[in-house]
C-alpha cells in the first residue's frame, strides 16, 4: 500500500464531514465505513478517555436491561471491536458479532463469532435470535426505520432488542457544557490520538438521529409496540429498550 493509499480514508473523511451539510446515501455509507476502519486500532483507548470511562457504564445497563434469560442468542450490531459482545457473554448469554467495518472486525477481542454485514440486510433467518444490541451506531445508518424492520424480521416473538447511542440532554445547562465538551474538546483528543476528521464528525452526527417520539413511533410500527426510551448521565447517551410482539 502506497503513502497515497494509505492517506486516502482521512482526506475521503475530512471531505466529507468538514463541510456545511453532512453526506447522505451512498457517500455516507463509505464514508462511515472508511472511518471506522481508520479508527479501528485506537478506538476503544480514545472512547474511554473521552467518556471518563462512562461507557463500560452504559454498556453494562444496556445488557442489564436487556433482561434475556442465560443462553439467548444475541446479535450484536455495528459490534465495533466488541465491547458489548464482552458484556453479553459475561452476563451468560451468546453474542454473534456483526458490523460493516472489516478493521473493526479485525480488532474484536471478544472471541464471538464475527461477521462483516450491512446490518439494514442482516445474514440470519426470520425470528432466528433471541435478541439484538446496537451501541452507538444508530446516527450512522442510512435507514433508521429500515433497521428497526430488520430487527423485528430477525427477532422471535418474545425477544427483545436494547439500542444505546448519543443523547441531547434535556437540560440546559448540561446540554450547554456537553456542546462545548464534544463540540471543541473529544476533537482535539481524537485529534491527538487517532484520526482528527473521524472525531470532528462525532458532534455532529447526533444530528442524524431523529427525535426520540419518532424513533420510539418507528420501532413501534415495526413490531415492538411496548418501546421506551430513557436518559442515560442527564441526557448525554440514550437507551431504547422493547421486546418484539
Amino acid at each position: 500500500m502506497n503513502d497515497n493509499q494509505q492517506g486516502a480514508p482521512s482526506e475521503v473523511l475530512g471531505q466529507s464531514w468538514d463541510t456545511a451539510e453532512l453526506p447522505t446515501g451512498a457517500a455516507k455509507v463509505q464514508a462511515v465505513r472508511e472511518m471506522f476502519d481508520a479508527i479501528a486500532p485506537r478506538y476503544d483507548l480514545v472512547n474511554r478517555i473521552m467518556t471518563f470511562r462512562l461507557d463500560v457504564r452504559w454498556r453494562k445497563r444496556t445488557v442489564r436491561l436487556l433482561n434475556l434469560p442465560t443462553g439467548s442468542t444475541v446479535l450484536d450490531l455495528a459490534s465495533g471491536t466488541g465491547d458489548l459482545c464482552v458484556d453479553l457473554r459475561k452476563a451468560g448469554l451468546r453474542p454473534l458479532s456483526m458490523d460493516l467495518s472489516f478493521g473493526m472486525l479485525a480488532a474484536d477481542r471478544s472471541g464471538s463469532p464475527r461477521s462483516q454485514a450491512d446490518i439494514l440486510n442482516l445474514p440470519v433467518g426470520d425470528h432466528s435470535v433471541d435478541g439484538a444490541t446496537c451501541g452507538f451506531a444508530l446516527r450512522n445508518l442510512l435507514d433508521l426505520p429500515a433497521f428497526f424492520q430488520e430487527l423485528a424480521r430477525v427477532v422471535r416473538p418474545g425477544g427483545r432488542i436494547a439500542l444505546l447511542d448519543v443523547g441531547v440532554p434535556r437540560n440546559r445547562l448540561i446540554r450547554f457544557g456537553n456542546g462545548i465538551y464534544f463540540g471543541k474538546v473529544v476533537p482535539k483528543i481524537g485529534g491527538w490520538l487517532s484520526d482528527p476528521a473521524a472525531y470532528r464528525y462525532l458532534p455532529k452526527s447526533v444530528a442524524y438521529l431523529p427525535p426520540r417520539d419518532e424513533m420510539l413511533s418507528a420501532l413501534r410500527n415495526a413490531g415492538f409496540t411496548d418501546a421506551t426510551h430513557q436518559q442515560l448521565s442527564g441526557g448525554l447517551t440514550q437507551l431504547m429498550l422493547a421486546t418484539r410482539d
